[in-house]
């Protein structure tokens, strides 16, 4: 096996947050359409899963996003019929807090508005959803699923890397 054949999932973040029976969720234009999502996006170099989804969260919401729980790993995998690519997500979830929307500050390209939605509301539409992983994680949050945040470790070497060899 090359490089170039190695199979490289691409490793997103997502924060589910509640507040009274409802949930934030983002309503995002993809290629299928607009679509239901937690507020998630992709790890970037040098950054911990910690670290993302705080950015992630703020960057989608307009809201400071605070950490309190791991939820877990989470994989899907699908076809975007607009592009017939292959596509694997590995996720990782963490629930927690926000405070209120920060006044000025605007919403990440592609993100329409935020909108809190019951957990029966977002059952009744997976249609809209973006992956399968939205109801999942929030079905998982909703059950009382939490891990404590150092169950995911980040290295100091993701600001600095080491040299090997």
């Amino acid at each position: 096996m090359t490089a170039t054949d190695r199979f490289r999932p691409s490793v997103t973040v997502a924060a589910v947050i509640a507040r009274e029976d409802h949930y934030l969720l983002v309503e995002e234009e993809t290629p299928e359409g607009l679509r239901l999502n937690n507020p998630a996006g992709h790890l970037e170099q040098g950054e911990s899963p910690i670290e993302a989804v705080v950015r992630e969260a703020l960057e989608e919401t307009a809201r400071a996003f605070q950490p309190e729980a791991f939820l877990g790993v989470y994989l899907a995998r699908f076809v975007r019929p607009a592009r017939l690519e292959d596509v694997t997500y590995v996720r990782l979830a963490f629930s927690g807090a926000v405070g209120e929307e920060i006044a000025g500050r605007s919403l990440d390209q592609g993100i329409r508005r935020t909108l809190w939605l019951s957990l029966a509301e977002i059952r009744a539409c997976p249609d809209r959803h973006r992956s399968p992983l939205v109801l999942r994680c929030i079905e998982d949050h909703a059950a009382g699923r939490r891990l404590p945040l150092d169950s995911v470790n980040s290295d100091a070497s993701l600001g600095c890397p080491r040299r090997l060899g």
